[in-house]
């Protein structure tokens, strides 16, 4: 493996703004996925191809985005809990109001992983579960 070092310390050079990021989830069913984000999350389906037989979709909600892709039928979704369980994230969604959130997904008839809650890592939020097992926080440092 290459290690390239810049001699000039990255604090001293000019910084290009970055925009977002967005997961990228390899999933069992795009419809399922797709329909899980946007009837129980309140994502918004943002794109979807190709056209003749889609396999990959982009859903979100503001400025939080997932890119959603099936790519066969042997190459299933792999979470993060399902390697070990003291790392279950799949992501992180920050958000002011969890406990306003968590109401919001609660009349939605989202299931939990984990409701509302402070954890140990000094957060507040909640854990969903989505159609192919990715656990999503939503959440903020405690106040």
């Amino acid at each position: 493996m290459d290690i390239c070092y810049n001699a000039v310390p990255v604090n001293q050079l000019p910084m290009s703004k970055l925009n977002f990021i967005t997961p990228f989830f390899i999933v069992s069913d795009l419809k399922d996925s797709v329909s899980f984000y946007i009837n129980k999350l309140g994502f918004e389906l943002w794109y979807t191809g190709p056209d003749d037989g889609p396999y990959w979709a982009m859903v979100g909600r503001g400025p939080v985005s997932i890119m959603l892709k099936a790519i066969a039928d042997d190459i299933k979704p792999v979470p993060n809990h399902t390697r070990h369980e003291w790392a279950a994230w799949d992501a992180y969604i920050s958000t002011e109001e969890p406990d306003t959130l968590f109401e919001e997904f609660s009349l939605a008839g989202v299931t939990f992983r984990k409701p509302i809650h402070d954890n140990s890592d000094g957060l507040r939020g909640f854990e969903v579960t989505d159609a192919d097992g990715y656990v999503l926080f939503f959440g903020r440092p405690k106040a």
